[in-house]
């Protein structure tokens, strides 16, 4: 993918958002195409669910249960735009509190690399630096690593449904398992345990890693949308296309694949992390219509039942 550069100035809070990828300013897509009648009632994804112990407690992680500087809320830039060589995010902590959303013309909010104002979008704003609860580069690195002592992982499914207007959605609302658990849990009483004692019975403190394959269209109006809480990044090609980072409620962040700089026919990954780190609630909603597959299942350090 090219990678330009964009830049805004404003006054009071300086607004400076970096493009992490070539755009094009074409139309945003306001919906799926409609499945063919090929296309599968269900996607299965299989990815990896590590668990961590709250830094309250003996043996607990730095950055579980830590409330940034600057309060709750969300915080972008502290992860490098691209992926190391293991396929896995970098922490760089000079990343900011998120004001107002970056939004396209649609008003949908997008990542902050991905603004482009030829393609009609608004800039959101910097509500002054921070890392957004990440104590530094070697704790983030245990978030999506086994680490023996640190965490316990296994391979966890998620089950996206096909809807009538062709997207394939999971969502810890009304996915059953997860709606009779009021939210996404996906380990409550498994590995460490549930968190320490506060009524609600649910193991709050985990990551959960998906590597994925897709065929891209550029005739699909393909999407990919993402809400819930806490950190999220997406990558397409090794590349930020969803950055949620930080400890806060659900938030929702979509990016339409016509405005990457990717070939018609070919296939690209996309790449998931997600972070659960705070004793509230869980919420997990994922909406595509591309036609994922799993790719790249790791070892883990618990068999998974």
């Amino acid at each position: 993918m090219n990678l330009n550069t964009h830049v805004i100035t404003g006054t009071g809070l300086a607004v400076l958002a970096i493009g992490c990828l070539g755009l094009a300013p074409s139309p945003v897509a306001s919906s799926p195409t409609v499945a063919s009648d090929e296309s599968p009632d269900n996607l299965v994804l299989t990815g990896v669910v590590r668990d961590f112990k709250e830094r309250t407690v003996e043996g607990g992680h730095p950055d579980f249960e830590r409330r940034p500087a600057r309060g709750f809320g969300q915080y972008v830039g502290n992860i490098e735009r691209s992926l190391d060589a293991d396929g896995k995010p970098v922490f760089n902590g000079n990343g900011y509190k998120l004001g107002g959303q970056y939004r396209n013309g649609s008003g949908d909010n997008i990542c902050w690399c991905l603004f482009d104002s030829s393609a009609g979008d608004t800039a959101g704003y910097n509500r002054g630096s921070d890392s957004g609860g990440i104590q530094d580069e070697e704790s983030f690195r245990q978030w999506f690593r086994d680490y023996p002592g640190i965490n316990i992982s296994r391979l966890q499914d998620i089950t996206l449904v096909r809807q009538a207007d062709g997207a394939y959605v999971f969502d810890s609302d009304v996915d059953e398992t997860y709606a009779n658990r009021d939210g996404f849990f996906p380990i409550d009483g498994a590995l460490y345990g549930n968190s320490a004692p506060d009524g609600t019975g649910h193991n709050f403190h985990f990551t959960f890693e998906l590597h994925t394959e897709f065929t891209y269209d550029e005739d699909g109006a393909q999407i990919f949308t993402f809400r819930g809480d806490d950190d999220v990044w997406v990558f397409i090609d090794d590349e930020m296309v969803i950055d949620l980072g930080g400890v806060h409620g659900a938030i929702e962040q979509t990016v339409d694949l016509n405005r990457l700089d990717l070939e018609d026919g070919e296939d690209y990954k996309l790449s998931f992390f997600f972070a659960e780190r705070h004793r509230t609630q869980s919420n997990f909603r994922m909406t595509t219509n591309l036609q994922l597959k799993t790719i790249e299942l790791p070892t883990v350090t618990a068999a998974y039942d």
